[in-house]
């Protein structure tokens, strides 16, 4: 908890210090950012949670219409002719398809119940963490001069030193991080509006790109988590629709559902992140070899999970900087 409000803290002082120097209050401009920051995240969830409802709502109704059923059944028994000459497999039932979708999207539903528990934790400590934040960007400057007087005289440039490089590397690699999850998310939004404009007919098209973008902040993950969603989606949307299931990409390669286009276009995304956006937004603010930062991304994501691929790199950063200054007092120390 208190290291995301940490990292909260380190993205938000900025706006907050830049607040305080037109209305002259601390805790004013921290109400004010919080505030703005919380109505946002809900009208966001909200937003969301009322457009998913809805897709499985009109998915749900129609799915048990007889024209939908008999699509249903007509691709599942296309898929698996289309396999068995590639590969040899047990022979699929497919004639009660939409029985079985059903029972899928009601285990499903089971499953997202069953997960109340973990919601409320999530919530809990949701709270903790907008708690500490406010408490540290409130008295961010106080807390920073009370660990200052910690430091022993003989190390006191050090400790300057050291504490500035840490909040200099870590903000400059967030906001880097934001700012590429930002371009992100809005060039997956272009992308998914033009595949619309060649008949996809997808929904929900600001989500996704918001999660593409969202999911960008954890090295090589990125873009690729708005595939699954923009691909459920696109499939959901066109069942039924002959068009779709034998559109072509390029008008040579099959791309039923238009999911190749889909999968090209995130991959396109990618690229331009990898390439062009993220050298020149975040550059050289971390200063991490990719072999190290893999290494990094694969010991967070054991210990922790997706917690830890999120905070591995900038963790490393840190540690790279101590790292750093520690060398230069061992080597230097006979100056002091």
């Amino acid at each position: 908890m208190l290291i995301f409000a940490f990292l909260f803290s380190t993205i938000l002082l900025p706006l907050v210090d830049h607040l305080e120097s037109q209305i002259k209050s601390r805790a004013l401009s921290v109400l004010i950012v919080t505030i703005s920051l919380i109505s946002a995240i809900i009208i966001f969830l909200k937003s969301f949670a009322s457009g998913m409802l809805r897709q499985a709502r009109e998915f749900s109704s129609q799915i048990e219409t007889k024209g939908y059923a008999e699509n249903l059944n007509s691709l599942a028994v296309r898929l698996e002719l289309a396999l068995k000459k590639h590969v040899n497999i047990p022979d699929i039932d497919s004639s009660n398809i939409v029985s079985k979708i059903n029972d899928m999207v009601g285990d499903i539903i089971q499953n997202l119940v069953s997960l109340a528990g973990t919601i409320g934790g999530f919530i809990f400590t949701a709270i903790m963490v907008l708690i500490f934040t406010i408490i540290l960007l409130a008295n961010y400057h106080e807390f920073k001069k009370s660990l200052v007087q910690f430091i022993p005289n003989k190390y006191f440039e050090m400790g300057l030193r050291l504490i500035f490089n840490v909040e200099h590397q870590v903000s400059n690699y967030l906001q880097g991080q934001l700012l590429a999850a930002s371009s992100v998310a809005i060039m997956s939004i272009i992308g998914l509006y033009i595949l619309n404009a060649t008949g996809a007919n997808l929904t929900l098209v600001v989500f996704i790109g918001i999660i593409a973008g969202l999911a960008n902040l954890i090295p090589l993950v990125g873009p690729f988590a708005g595939m699954l969603p923009a691909i459920l989606v696109a499939v959901m949307n066109n069942i039924g629709s002959e068009a779709a299931l034998s559109h072509q990409l390029f008008s040579t390669v099959p791309s039923p559902f238009y999911i190749l286009d889909i999968i090209l276009m995130f991959l396109i995304v990618q690229q331009i992140d990898n390439n062009l956006v993220t050298p020149i937004l975040v550059g050289e603010s971390v200063g991490i070899h990719p072999l190290v930062v893999m290494i990094a991304l694969l010991i967070g994501g054991t210990l922790i999970g997706p917690l830890g691929m999120l905070l591995a790199v900038p963790a490393t950063g840190i540690l790279k900087v101590v790292g750093r200054e520690i060398m230069f007092l061992t080597r230097n120390a006979h100056l002091l």
